[in-house]
């Protein structure tokens, strides 16, 4: 590989700072990948003559934004002279917009655009011709139209008449329908709420009567207390309904049955009440985490816990049940 020159080198180094490699700049400049090499490289014998030489390095500094006079002058050691600075323009395929005239661009396109123009606007001028003449035409029909249907116009406003009496008197008759089966809805609406509300208040009625007569009878004795592990007895009800309520903080809670199914194994949040019908059951064990704050329900009953919770934080409650038609 040949050594850099010091412009190859200032237009390597700007083109990497700028992010672009040969491949990019080829596409901007139009200039094959090995002659940009050969550039960089100082390479100038694998141009096509010295005069490319300058063309190109033009082209290259100004796709990269260097500017070219200052890049000649400063470089013009490592830059082969020709018997004439021109180049031709068409060589530069980089061109700014300062090198060409604007008043040239300009004119240059009004001339382009002028057949178009010309052509566009004959074809308006036919289109409006066009219209005027077919609005005439449409005008003397319905001129004729009217002056034939003068007779009948009579005739027709009473038809038209009787049919919006007639229109009339069916959508008061129609609206009249609909008032009185949005009543009716509306009723029967009021009559199957008093009934779910009625039947609602008895079953709590009988629920409340039920309670208060189990509770009545309800016995819950402790039998064994070992540890931290308590055994209650069950007795006198029908129903074993227990109630888990949390009031101080998250506590663990595990229930199950006698033969270790689980009804619940979780975190308890605080405020939090969970409620389990064992009536079916025949043992359940309550396993608390945490007993503090921890409340126990029996069929709606408040039970206390078997220790006290300042003393013995974690307790297991074995709950014992015999129906009382078992008795």
């Amino acid at each position: 590989m040949l050594a850099l020159t010091e412009l190859g080198q200032r237009l390597r180094q700007e083109r990497e700072n700028k992010g672009l490699s040969l491949e990019d700049l080829q596409k901007l400049t139009k200039i094959q990948k090995r002659y940009l090499l050969g550039i960089e490289e100082g390479n100038y014998e694998v141009m096509p003559g010295k005069f490319y030489v300058r063309a190109f390095i033009k082209q290259y500094c100004e796709a990269i934004g260097l500017d070219t006079d200052a890049i000649f002058e400063e470089y013009k050691s490592d830059i082969p002279s020709t018997q004439t600075e021109d180049m031709p323009q068409q060589l530069s395929r980089v061109r700014s917009r300062k090198e060409i005239p604007q008043h040239t661009k300009g004119v240059s396109k009004a001339y382009d655009y002028l057949p178009t123009v010309l052509v566009v606007a004959g074809v308006v001028v036919v289109g409006i011709i066009i219209w005027v003449i077919a609005q005439n035409i449409v005008s003397d029909k319905n001129k004729e139209q009217a002056n034939q249907e003068a007779p009948n116009s009579e005739v027709q406003q009473s038809n038209t008449q009787e049919e919006t009496n007639e229109t009339t008197a069916k959508n008061d008759n129609s609206n009249s329908e609909d008032e009185q089966s949005a009543a009716d809805k509306k009723e029967q609406e009021k009559e199957k709420a008093e009934k779910e509300k009625a039947a609602k208040e008895k079953a709590e009625k009988e629920k409340a009567e039920k309670e208060k007569k189990d509770s009545g009878k309800q016995e819950y004795k402790e039998v064994q207390k070992t540890g931290r592990s308590a055994t209650y007895a069950l007795s006198g009800t029908d129903a074993f309904n227990l109630e888990v309520t949390s009031t101080q903080a998250d506590t663990w809670l595990d229930v199950k049955n006698g033969k270790g199914n689980a009804f619940f194994s979780s975190i308890l949040k605080k405020g939090e009440t969970k409620e389990f019908d064992l009536t079916k059951e025949t043992e359940a064990r309550v396993n608390i985490g945490y007993s503090p704050g921890v409340e126990l329900k029996v069929n709606g009953k408040a039970v206390d816990l078997p220790f006290d919770s300042s003393k013995q934080v974690r307790q297991v409650v074995t709950i014992q049940y015999q129906p009382a038609e078992a008795q």
